[in-house]
């Protein structure tokens, strides 16, 4: 069938086509994604870096889709909150690197509030998998609905289809130490800033309002293993904000984060990966989990090497900690460097 033989083909030209350039270093390095849940995607919060800054001359560029489904309620005395939609973000996401061991770059994001169509299919994975539902089999189907509201008065109403520009990102890192050694043990850390601006529309929840200021350092180590390559990258910061438009009496003016994670490459065009992420509350003054809790969310994927400088990344999230973040959040990245 003509089908049969293109996926043949394909497979036969990626079996063929030259190792992709910096193996290594690409195909084991982090996911960055963040938390998407409607009221968190809002902040500047940062994904996960690479901790090897780019040499001077040298580009980089991504495009990044973050897909989340968002189907949860909590409500108690004075509180209730529905977080029932899916929540798109497509980033370009441009870097630089301009000597002394320095990069500087830029994030824009495009930001989408959604019905949606994957509650169905969510529902019969959980189903076949004998996984919780989590009232989301109770629920209408691909409905939009970010609520929220406290003592009787609405304060987040998000009910209609809308997308346009998110909060704009500039980014700086600092390379502190890279080594290399005869075995072929690699390590290297970093410092990372970024600067997010309030350019998009907090009343559709694709800004906060506020200005973010990040910092944190990012390392990372990988060694030759007996099969292919292994690696341990992890990183940790802090976000002071200014006070945003969105929930403006609960909004907390200083966040941690953390990421921790391992890849494996069997194959210099392969790496298996799994990261842990996480957050403090950026919210105060509630008893809801949705707003008041520690984040904990885990992705599971890979990299494919696609050319010798294109890179393609493919990730599914779980919230661990469990109404924090989405219930499932596909990542998918197409990443370059010239």
């Amino acid at each position: 069938m003509p089908t049969a033989r293109l996926l043949w083909a394909l497979l036969i030209a990626f079996v063929l086509l030259p190792p992709p350039g910096a193996a290594d270093a690409e195909l084991l390095a982090p996911f960055s994604l963040s938390n998407q849940s409607p009221l968190i995607q809002i902040f500047g919060l940062p994904g996960a870096a690479e901790s090897t800054v780019l040499a001077p001359g040298k580009t980089a560029a991504a495009l990044r889709l973050f897909l989340a489904s968002n189907n949860t309620g909590s409500s108690d005395n004075s509180e209730s909150l529905l977080f029932d939609g899916e929540t798109s973000r497509l980033t370009l996401e441009v870097r630089h690197g301009i000597g002394n061991d320095f990069e500087v770059g830029v994030e824009i994001p495009w930001v989408m509030h959604r019905k949606g169509f994957l509650d169905r299919f969510i529902v019969d994975w959980h189903d076949t998998f004998n996984l919780p539902q989590g009232g989301r089999d109770e629920r209408p189907v691909d409905r939009l609905a970010y609520r929220y509201s406290r003592d009787g008065v609405e304060l987040v109403n998000v009910d209609e289809s809308t997308e346009g520009f998110g909060d704009l990102r500039l980014t700086a890192a600092w390379q502190l130490s890279r080594r290399e050694e005869p075995s072929g043990a690699r390590s290297a850390l970093a410092l990372h800033s970024s600067l997010k601006l309030p350019t998009g529309d907090s009343d559709r929840l694709l800004g906060s309002g506020s200005t973010d200021l990040a910092l944190w350092l990012s390392a990372e180590n990988s060694w030759r293993a007996s099969l292919g390559r292994g690696s341990l990258y992890g990183a940790a910061g802090m976000m002071l904000l200014s006070d945003g438009r969105v929930l403006p009496g609960q909004q907390r003016n200083l966040a941690g984060f953390a990421t921790l994670g391992s890849g494996w490459a069997p194959w210099e065009r392969l790496a298996l990966k799994v990261q842990l992420d996480g957050h403090t509350p950026f919210y105060g003054g509630s008893d809801l989990d949705e707003l008041a809790s520690p984040t904990a969310q885990l992705t599971l994927g890979g990299t494919l090497g696609l050319w010798p400088e294109g890179w393609l990344d493919l990730g599914v999230g779980e919230d661990l900690a469990v109404r924090t973040s989405p219930d499932v959040v596909f990542h998918l990245a197409l990443r370059t460097a010239f």
